[in-house]
């Protein structure tokens, strides 16, 4: 029953996860993910802060204990040398009072030089931490530079990507059916097509009707008693035929003389 109830709810976050990365902003995701990138560059930088801090205690630590170091060689020294003196002048409370403080000088000259070569260490091993997390901030931080030229060009990307979604939805419009009440493009251009093409075709069939031919006949009668009347009013006024008429009227001519022997009655 446990495995069954595991097994479940690893199916339902992993559905609501593939849902939910559907569903979310890519734009927010990437904001958030160079949030995280730069909250994680800070952490970075406190915890190298820390330890160039604890390099820089340790040193001033060592420059303390050596100069502690010296103080006490110093003192050991003297310490050593005025109980040579009061030894040579014969002064023996002296001497051993020197010589007992001779021998703490030199027990607190060897726990000095045991601190300074310990802080040595320690400095040295600090140090080359310090320049780890010198280093792993330097490249982190050209990381998260990198990051943010990306998100630059991924934000670019994703407004161009928003654009050419919103170009192939309106182009779908043009072929698709938006709605039942909407018709498309495509069956507006094919109705305005059948219409154009049925008037055409009556017009061709009125054309050839015997009506279309008789008002053919008539316009023409009118437009040769036109052309007399026009011929008459230039031979009164004394004026020549224009140069595009001329071939009319000796068409008119020739076909005078064929009609001549039909009206007499004789064929010959």
């Amino acid at each position: 029953m446990f495995k069954l109830l595991r097994r479940t709810w690893h199916y339902l976050t992993a559905a609501l996860t593939g849902k939910f990365d559907e569903l979310a902003d890519p734009k927010v995701q990437l904001e958030q993910a160079i949030y995280e990138a730069q909250d994680q560059h800070r952490r970075l930088t406190e915890q190298a802060a820390n330890v160039i801090a604890n390099q820089k205690q340790t040193e001033m630590r060592l420059n303390r204990a050596m100069e502690e170091l010296e103080k006490v060689n110093a003192s050991t020294r003297q310490a050593v040398i005025m109980a040579d003196d009061a030894t040579k002048k014969g002064d023996t409370a002296k001497a051993t009072e020197y010589t007992r403080a001779a021998d703490a000088f030199a027990n607190r000259l060897i726990a000095a030089e045991k601190e300074v070569e310990g802080l040595k260490q320690l400095s040295l091993q600090t140090t080359q931490a310090s320049d780890q997390a010198k280093q792993a901030v330097a490249q982190n931080s050209s990381a998260l530079q990198k990051k943010l030229a990306e998100r630059q060009k991924l934000l670019s990307q994703l407004d161009q990507a928003k654009m050419q979604e919103q170009m192939n939805k309106a182009m779908a419009t043009l072929t698709e059916t938006v709605g039942q009440d909407v018709p498309t493009l495509e069956e507006v251009r094919d109705k305005i097509e059948k219409r154009y093409a049925k008037a055409l075709g009556t017009s061709e069939l009125q054309g050839q009707t015997v009506e279309s031919r008789m008002l053919e006949v008539e316009q023409a009668a009118i437009d040769t008693e036109a052309q007399e009347r026009l011929s008459q009013i230039r031979s009164q006024l004394g004026i020549s035929e224009p140069a595009s008429a001329a071939p009319q009227v000796a068409q008119t001519s020739e076909a005078a003389p064929e009609a001549a022997p039909t009206e007499g009655g004789t064929a010959s």
